[in-house]
């Protein structure tokens, strides 16, 4: 079978191919106004490729050739549940175009031809859901403080390091914010920052455009320049639908992995402060889930606690943890706002069992520095990630 992108025109509106509802479960239900026929190329797209695409209310596009295939679908979001059904024309590309609008911001799909799933041949291809993904991003009317501008860049670093507890060699990325190369004496905080599910060490470089959030930050002034250290901390045999789901999971080895290992490492190899008033751990997801489960228990290690889609930080957690009070600078947690509006979105875990704007305040009432922060309009999902880290790194290492 020969699967291609096919770069005509879609199909126009007097000839609407049959449609399936794609947009973010959660989202309100679609207008009943017409489809605006403004469609464009998502950014996300391989060179030279016009579709998928992209129009001016989120709706997407999608035309696949695919000549012999008997059915052709894409699925969106993590896990690829749900979708949208193709339709064959006469020239034998499947089209079809979402039911309603996706939420801002990024997005992973797959299709699914004859049963088989692909990846879309028209777009970049993203790590997540254990997969490599296709990916398409909607345009945000927010995007600014993630665009590549005319500032001064960062770099963001492949490094490899020993693990002896795993007998093996790991990957991480380093980001050094600008001006790292050129000041010499200078050290800097570290902020080790998780991904979640079914991703890895390349999801807040690539998906989350972490690197450019903190160079537009630190550019603008609203940020100290610190390091990010991104690596693969997570077991991809546990998934949160399996028998015992993330309850059954290990910690044990990636605590061993990230502590002992990767840190002294990054503290050898780079000009850090190597002390926990400068050391921060946060994660997105499953990355914050990790967070809760090593920081609190390793105070002397980090000092500033993020959970981002990852749970929540209750007075009955903190007095669980002697000296959490004195040690933790900063405990933030953040959501997509469909996140708790929804008992639970796709792909995400369930709702926080308690109130996580309850417990920040419980929290600050106690005299803690807690921070709380809702991504307008979004659910499990990157843009609701991309905000979060807007949102904390300004409160990060503010001695």
């Amino acid at each position: 079978m020969r699967l291609a992108l096919v770069t005509a025109m879609a199909c126009s509106l007097a000839a609407p191919p049959a449609f399936a509802q794609v947009a973010t479960p959660g989202a309100a239900p679609a207008a009943a106004a017409p489809v605006v026929e403004d469609f464009k190329p998502s950014s996300l797209n391989q060179p030279g490729q016009s579709f998928p695409q992209v129009n001016s209310q989120g709706y997407v596009r999608f035309r696949v050739l695919a000549p012999e295939a008997k059915s052709v679908r894409v699925s969106l979001g993590l896990g690829g549940r749900g979708g949208t059904v193709l339709n064959k024309g006469t020239d034998s590309a499947w089209t079809a175009t979402s039911e309603g609008p996706l939420d801002e911001g990024f997005h992973y799909y797959h299709l699914t031809v004859d049963g088989g799933t692909f990846n879309d041949p028209g777009t970049l291809n993203f790590y997540g859901s254990t997969r490599w993904e296709s990916g398409i991003e909607i345009p945000a009317r927010d995007a600014d403080f993630y665009a590549v501008k005319d500032v001064p860049h960062g770099r963001v670093e492949q490094v490899l390091f020993a693990s002896p507890s795993t007998g093996s060699h790991r990957r991480a990325f380093v980001y050094t914010p600008p001006g790292y190369d050129a000041t010499g004496g200078t050290r800097y905080p570290v902020l080790y920052l998780q991904h979640g599910w079914g991703e890895d060490e390349t999801a807040w470089s690539n998906q989350g455009h972490a690197n450019l959030i903190m160079d537009n930050l630190i550019a603008a002034r609203k940020a100290r320049p610190f390091i990010i250290v991104m690596t693969y901390g997570m077991t991809n045999d546990v998934r949160p639908g399996s028998p015992g789901g993330l309850a059954s999971f290990d910690i044990t080895p990636f605590r061993t992995v990230l502590v002992d290992e990767l840190i002294p490492y990054v503290d050898r190899h780079f000009r850090t402060l190597a002390d926990q008033r400068h050391r921060g751990m946060a994660g997105l997801s499953m990355g914050g889930f990790e967070t809760k489960l090593i920081a609190p228990k390793n105070l002397d290690t980090f000092g500033y606690i993020g959970l981002l889609s990852g749970g929540t930080m209750s007075p009955q957690d903190v007095a669980e943890v002697p000296g959490y009070k004195d040690k933790v600078r900063l405990t933030f947690v953040s959501y997509g706002g469909r996140e708790l509006e929804n008992g639970q979105t796709r792909g995400s875990p369930a709702r926080p069992s308690t109130d996580p704007a309850a417990n920040a305040a419980a929290l600050k009432r106690a005299g803690l520095n807690s921070v709380f922060y809702v991504s307008p309009g979004t659910g499990h999902e990157f843009q609701s990630w991309r905000r979060s880290l807007r949102e904390m790194a300004p409160l990060l290492f503010r001695d």
